[in-house]
């Protein structure tokens, strides 16, 4: 199965909370979209991996998204080395996606910015037909995504493109509250985080009120670029 998209996140619910108005956009324009964790978030203060197993498959039922993968690096100890690339080669390869969503190059948590450069790094990496990799016994063909995005998380960091998310707003949300276990809850009494407070759980959505009031819609998410972004015509630009 090709996939036009493929999101990464370092840790279950990265992908959701960034860029899950965009998925769900592409998802319903027919694209084929696929999310990719790195780890199972199983240093985080509250829940376990096990939930956040489940959460994230059902955060995957609510997008549409034809997969889910997660390839169980060790969580804020993964490095950005040759076995670590390798196996999210395999993935690039298996998966052929033209597009590569992934974590923020700079953000609080320090997996975010490990793991952005360490998917950029094999993005590169794969497209080179003398790096082999096997997988289920057949050696894969080298393949490049044409464009590596970043999406913009903790950090407001000045994107270099938004996408207009209004009218996906609610389908967001619901994939953000597929995990209970992470966010702010009355009935939830697991030790406070940066991440689990009413006031976090309502940034979702101002802050993407704010995107989209720079460029004059609802709600928008922003993204930055490894290179210029290029239009064919100035009146593809809203």
């Amino acid at each position: 199965m090709k996939l036009d998209i493929l999101a990464v996140g370092s840790h279950p619910d990265d992908v959701e909370l960034s860029c899950a108005g965009t998925i769900a956009k592409e998802v319903d324009r027919g694209k084929k979209v696929g999310i990719l964790d790195l780890t199972r978030g199983e240093l985080g203060t509250r829940g376990t991996a096990e939930i956040r197993d489940k959460e994230a498959t059902a955060a995957a039922e609510i997008l549409g998204v034809k997969m889910r993968h997660n390839l169980e690096f060790s969580d804020g100890f993964f490095e950005n080395n040759t076995a670590h690339q390798l196996e999210i080669i395999k993935v690039l390869r298996k998966y052929r996606p033209e597009i590569v969503l992934c974590n923020a190059v700079e953000d609080r948590h320090i997996d975010h910015g490990k793991g952005a450069k360490l998917v950029s790094d094999a993005c590169f990496l794969s497209g080179l037909r003398k790096i082999e990799t096997i997988l289920d016994g057949n050696k894969q063909a080298a393949w490049r995504p044409k464009h590596v995005y970043h999406y913009i998380q903790w950090k407001n960091l000045k994107p270099d493109f938004v996408v207009d998310i209004s009218g996906y707003m609610d389908k967001k949300l619901e994939s953000v509250m597929a995990y209970r276990s992470q966010f702010y809850s009355e009935k939830n009494n697991e030790p406070n985080t940066p991440i689990s407070s009413s006031n976090f759980l309502d940034s979702i959505t101002y802050r993407a009120q704010d995107m989209g009031r720079l460029i004059s819609t609802d709600h928008a998410e922003g993204f930055t670029a490894e290179r210029h972004v290029a239009v064919d015509s100035i009146f593809d630009l809203i």
